[in-house]
């Protein structure tokens, strides 16, 4: 174990005794918790139209990649559409107004079966690409600029294989060319063994500098809806968490994984022999944040009824983790509003600052599968409000998001680059929507409610998004971390600017833990700016959406 291993070791263990449960920065900040924002959905007068939609076979999917496609700075939308097409909206909004996105049609894009889509660079050129699941051959598009694709899996050596796609993941290995993906697959119709009604899930790992390899399958495989590398442990090695749906294994047999993933060894799965605790739920999304403050990342796993926060108890010598959903207020078992008491069903889940404050809030998309009749066909998504104390409360209906569509897929961005984080939302069966974060004012005044920071953290050469680092963002002695990862949530993900609220504070120290081990210094930062931060280079770059 190296010395930055060691050191938060020692941290986590003193937390553990101390403050198990409480974010150690807030104790000692003056940091307020702010209540929520408004949110005006524009969808109509945002040019968004478009369903996903299908028979059964496309009921657990719904997702959607949030990206920029070309260069402007804004983030774009790659829109999963099931049994329909696929499409892709370049956004067009101005500059703190109105959110304005064009239908971009194209062939290589609009692609049929499509259950949704994670944005990644795979060939480090700094045009972002787009990993595309599909219930049939999976697709990996090539970035050319100015919102363009072309199919590349000819081109990459990659086998889309046939099956039904409804999670992925990806990280660079040691000093590879090419990233590491991992698929999650769910039902084979044909198979009516119960020790095998999934598809393998899959590990694709690079060949050569240009071409992946032959997949490697993970046995043994439960129907994966959501999977995560993340580096769990911060021991530099990055490991494969698999969510996976209780529904398709025996009770006897399957759980949620964790796979270990060294570079050129096979992957193995962690077993109670290594302190990894049996948990099995309907696994729908991941999504991980350090909430404790303890350098450690907590995962949030979405299912129906009970959700899981888990969050480890042993440090980082074992993967043993202890839920603290209910003592926080995430276990969101059952609607908030809308009067049906049936369990919940939910799907993506993402943490992410809506309100500036400084204390990370937490959306969890909800929606019945299809008709269930055992679990709530009222079931509105939820917007968790961190609190000071660590806890979280709703306030969906404050915020003005609350709809009874079946939702899916979803992502927290700033689409219009007013330092407010927008929400997208994907619906089965039913219209995209979209929502316009106008903060303390309204539509035609928005009123940020607290300061922000917006951080690109780049690289050259191969993995140019620097996927794998941890980002810090220091305010007085409170220290905000967040993992860049590509998988997670629930069918889709985003690739671009990384946000933090600030509260009240009008400057900051950023420093990155860059892949491999080297720790970047501590730069400051003015607040309210776009901040590019790159390997090597000693100061931060101030980026504006005028591009000065």
């Amino acid at each position: 174990m190296g010395l930055r291993a060691v050191a938060l070791a020692a941290v986590a263990v003193v937390c553990a005794a101390i403050v198990p449960d409480v974010p150690t920065g807030a104790l000692s900040s003056g940091a307020v918790a702010l209540g929520a924002p408004r949110f005006v959905e524009e969808t109509a007068s945002a040019g968004v139209d478009h369903i996903y939609n299908g028979g059964f076979e496309y009921a657990v999917g719904g997702g959607l990649a949030v990206f920029d496609c070309n260069g402007d700075g804004k983030p774009d939308l790659y829109l999963g559409g099931g049994g329909d097409s696929a499409a892709l909206y370049r956004n067009d909004s101005p500059t703190g107004g109105a959110l304005r996105f064009m239908k971009m049609r194209d062939p290589a894009t609009d692609l049929a079966g499509v259950n949704g889509a994670y944005p990644i660079d795979i060939d480090g050129d700094g045009v972002t690409d787009l990993v595309v699941l599909r219930n049939t051959e999976n697709i990996l598009l090539r970035g050319l600029g100015s919102c363009r694709f072309e199919r590349a899996n000819e081109r990459w050596g990659f086998d889309g294989g046939s099956s039904a796609t409804t999670a992925f993941s990806a990280t660079w290995e040691a000093t590879e060319s090419l990233p590491t993906l991992a698929f999650g697959r769910y039902v084979n119709p044909a198979s009516n063994d119960p020790h095998r009604l999934c598809f393998d899930n899959e590990l694709v790992r690079p060949a050569t500098a240009s071409g992946f390899g032959r997949p490697i399958p993970l046995k043994p495989s439960w129907c994966a809806l959501s999977m995560l590398f993340s580096d769990w442990s911060r021991s530099g090695r990055i490991d494969l968490r698999v969510s996976n749906d209780q529904h398709y294994y025996l009770p006897t047999e399957g759980q949620e994984q964790l796979w270990r993933v060294v570079p050129r060894e096979p992957p193995s799965l962690y077993t109670a022999d290594d302190g990894w605790v049996t948990v099995q739920i309907q696994g729908m999304g991941i999504a991980s944040y350090d909430l404790t403050g303890d350098g450690y990342p907590e995962v949030f796993l979405t299912s129906q009824a009970d959700n899981r926060l888990q969050t480890l108890t042993l440090g980082p010598s074992k993967p043993t983790y202890r839920d603290i959903s209910l003592r926080r207020g995430v276990n969101a078992a059952q609607p908030f509003t809308g009067g049906d008491t049936r369990p919940s069903t939910a799907w993506h889940d993402e943490f992410a600052d809506v309100n500036n404050d400084g204390f990370v809030d937490l959306f969890i998309s909800k929606g019945n599968v299809t008709d269930q009749i055992e679990y709530a066909q009222k079931d509105p998504s939820d917007l968790l409000i961190g609190q000071q104390d660590g806890t979280f409360h709703e306030a969906a209906d404050a915020a003005g998001i609350v709809t009874f569509d079946r939702g899916r897929g979803a992502a927290l961005a700033d689409f219009n680059l007013d330092g407010m984080l927008d929400l997208v939302e994907v619906n089965y069966g039913a219209p995209v929507r979209i929502w316009r974060n106008v903060g303390a004012g309204d539509a035609s005044h928005p009123r940020a409610m607290g300061n922000w920071l917006a951080l690109s953290v780049v690289q050259t050469g191969p993995n140019a998004n620097a996927i794998g680092a941890w980002a810090e963002v220091r305010v007085g002695d409170r220290i905000a971390r967040r993992e860049l990862t590509i998988g997670g949530g629930h069918a889709g993900g985003q690739l671009g600017w990384i946000h933090f609220g600030l509260g009240d504070a009008t400057r900051a120290d950023v420093r990155v833990l860059w892949p491999g081990g080297e720790t970047g210094p501590w730069l400051h930062v003015t607040a309210n700016e776009f901040t590019v931060v790159k390997r090597g280079v000693a100061e931060a770059r101030r980026w504006s959406p005028s591009g000065s």
